[in-house]
């Protein structure tokens, strides 16, 4: 009797980190492909103008799912983690990247922004107690030698100045804030509705920006606007949600190991859509970022059990309330 009761309880278990690591898949390649539509559109579009049409377009996306859902308000203990996840990382996260990938080059860019991953760990760590595990702290040295290694080999291709730098770390510190503090709001709300009223939240800090966007809406040739109301539709609203399902069921740390993947992603992409061909240096540094991903995410291999011990690894977190 035993022995058929143990596959019933690690199932689930199973099922559920496959479903989370399909959903960090699907967040990293969207936010990759950010990278492309953001160089289009920015072309037409401020930064703040920008970030406040891709928060309305996400909103417009998430509240009507949310009204199909019935998903109603989010209970008042997740508002405080919402509130500032919003505040950071869904406003100014958004409109300081914008600014500064106009200061500097896409390689200073993705090299000063992969810092937040880090501080995402150092972070969660020091303010949520998540373990620091050596296999998730090497897999973040080799992601970030490829990160370093990605930005030296585009960093000829634009200027670079000291503005610029210091406004993607503002970005980058912006980004880990927001994800520590998303966390705990997912142990008392839904993924979506913490995107959801995340989102609304960045929109709002935004309003400023909305003289600008209606007179630059105006003149932006359609692509340019095609590609601000996809980042709102696709990498903010779908992907947002993806990753706060995926947080939810794993620490903070190791999810943003996962993003390492991004700098790899948009290399391939870049060379796919607008024919910039990488060089040498940029694939391996390519490689290395998925390299590091992979070790991050792997886990020891469960020693054998000796009789009457229970079998399979208890899930992560799992000492914790769901």
């Amino acid at each position: 009797m035993m022995s058929t009761a143990r596959p019933s309880l690690s199932a689930p278990s199973r099922r559920s980190q496959l479903l989370a690591a399909g959903a960090a898949t699907v967040t990293v390649v969207l936010w990759a492909s950010a990278f492309v539509s953001i160089r289009s559109a920015g072309e037409a579009y401020s930064p703040g103008a920008l970030a406040l049409g891709r928060l309305l377009s996400g909103a417009v996306v998430l509240a009507l799912i949310c009204l199909v859902r019935r998903e109603g308000l989010p209970p008042r203990p997740a508002w405080r983690g919402i509130a500032i996840s919003g505040l950071l990382w869904f406003g100014f996260y958004m409109v300081v990247l914008n600014w500064g990938e106009q200061q500097v080059d896409a390689g200073t860019a993705a090299l000063v922004v992969n810092v937040g991953p880090i501080l995402i760990a150092l972070l969660g760590a020091r303010l949520l107690g998540d373990a620091l595990p050596p296999r998730l702290l090497a897999g973040m040295a080799v992601s970030f030698a490829g990160a370093v290694t990605v930005g030296l080999s585009m960093s000829g291709e634009g200027g670079s100045s000291l503005f610029g730098v210091v406004l993607c770390l503002l970005a980058a510190v912006a980004y880990a804030g927001g994800v520590v503090a998303q966390k705990p709001a997912l142990g008392h709300a839904s993924a979506l509705q913490v995107t959801t009223f995340g989102c609304l939240v960045g929109a709002v800090l935004c309003l400023p920006f909305a003289g600008q966007l209606v007179h630059e809406a105006a003149d932006a040739p359609a692509s340019a606007t095609l590609n601000m109301v996809y980042l709102g539709v696709f990498p903010t609203a779908l992907a947002f949600t993806t990753w706060a399902y995926a947080l939810a069921r794993t620490t903070a740390g190791r999810m943003g190991a996962t993003t390492y993947a991004v700098p790899a992603l948009v290399v391939l992409m870049s060379w796919l859509a607008l024919g910039e061909v990488p060089g040498l240096l940029t694939l391996a540094g390519g490689a290395l970022c998925l390299a590091g991903v992979a070790v991050s995410r792997s886990r020891k291999r469960a020693r054998a059990a000796t009789p009457g011990e229970p079998v399979g690894p208890r899930p992560e977190g799992a000492s914790r309330s769901a």
